[in-house]
């Protein structure tokens, strides 16, 4: 099962409806911006990597629709595309991270004519793809000490397979864990209102073999009080220059319990969602999303009064005191995250909105 793929020849974004899961496996062939636009929008594909890697190819081919030979026409409705895909999530810096790298291809290459420019666009698409696996990989790799074999570990929301090109963020450990024999005990989240815990993490770690437990989210501090947990891995959408996380709703609550029951709570982040053009947590935008999803979405019928009031925000924010480590493809970094962040981020250019 692959998450994300590019068909060229069809010319299509090839992904996997994550709103049908777990109940049906249906790929679709998106050829259209405003399909890819919707595809991020209604969660059809998402995880902070997934969305880069689906923006990269999107862009690739929004060039390809664009009929011009003259390159600054091309240019600006090439950046037109960009910004249009960019304004269908706003808290993921993934999006616009892989955006502006397309972006950049085309800035850096300025004697290439349109078709050169389309080869090159189709080339970083699919570097941003292959790193967002190695990054997993990596992150797995240094992750995996922190842990022993019987572990019990919970996670929160989805950072897996289906949030990435392969093996997920917080996954990754539990993926190449599994691979050595370590038998870990997972426990995932139930993730309300979107169910992706229970969804699509005991989806997908229990279709690889793994030992998984479901569990509703106003149930992890009775869990973690049971001493059944012995690390808490969680992915994340944005980290600001301070350490401050923001991750799926709920993940805040969980590092809270985690401090209080003195459990180390991780937070696997590729370094593409490190933010140091974000002071704090506080200058974080929160996406807030239709109150449906809270009344009806999940329901044979609607479960709320009509006409209450629902407060529906996609992601909270994560203090940066609450965080044990972060867990990135160059190490594990550790407080002061001021400082450990920008030793990781030197080398990558600073995400710009």
């Amino acid at each position: 099962m692959e998450t994300i793929a590019l068909d060229d020849a069809a010319r299509a974004l090839v992904i996997i409806d994550q709103t049908k899961l777990p109940g049906r496996a249906e790929y679709l062939h998106l050829k259209t911006q405003r399909e890819i636009w919707d595809a991020i929008k209604e969660l059809k594909v998402r995880g902070a990597p997934a969305i880069g890697d689906a923006a990269a190819m999107g862009l690739y081919l929004a060039a390809c629709a664009i009929d011009t030979d003259d390159r600054a026409d091309f240019v600006r409705r090439l950046h037109d595309a960009a910004a249009y895909l960019n304004s269908s999530r706003p808290t993921a810096v993934n999006l616009s991270w892989a955006l502006a790298r397309m972006e950049r291809v085309v800035a850096e290459h300025g004697a290439a004519s349109v078709p050169e420019l389309r080869a090159l666009l189709r080339d970083e698409a699919h570097a941003i793809v292959e790193e967002d696996v190695n990054t997993c990989r990596r992150i797995g790799e240094h992750a995996l000490p922190l842990v022993r074999p019987g572990d019990g570990l919970l996670t929160h929301c989805n950072a897996g397979r289906l949030a990435t090109a392969k093996y997920g963020t917080a996954t990754a450990v539990m993926y190449l864990g599994h691979a050595k024999g370590y038998n870990f005990k997972i426990y995932t989240d139930e993730t309300r209102p979107l169910l992706q815990g229970a969804r699509l993490t005991a989806y997908e770690l229990s279709a690889a073999g793994m030992d998984v437990t479901l569990l509703c989210d106003n149930m992890a501090s009775a869990l973690m009080a049971s001493g059944k947990i012995q690390a808490v891995f969680v992915g994340c959408d944005r980290v600001a220059a301070n350490g401050d996380t923001a991750n799926k709703i709920g993940t805040s609550g969980v590092a809270i319990l985690a401090k209080h029951y003195n459990i180390p709570f991780y937070v696997c982040a590729p370094s593409s969602t490190i933010d140091l053009s974000t002071p704090t947590g506080a200058d974080i935008e929160i996406e807030q999303r239709p109150p449906e999803e809270v009344t009806e979405m999940w329901y044979s019928s609607r479960m709320a009064p009509k006409g209450i009031n629902v407060y529906n925000p996609a992601f909270d924010v994560t203090d940066h005191s609450l965080i044990t480590a972060f867990v990135t493809e160059h190490g594990v970094l550790r407080a002061p995250y001021a400082e450990s962040l920008r030793t990781v981020h030197r080398n990558i250019p600073i995400h710009r909105r």
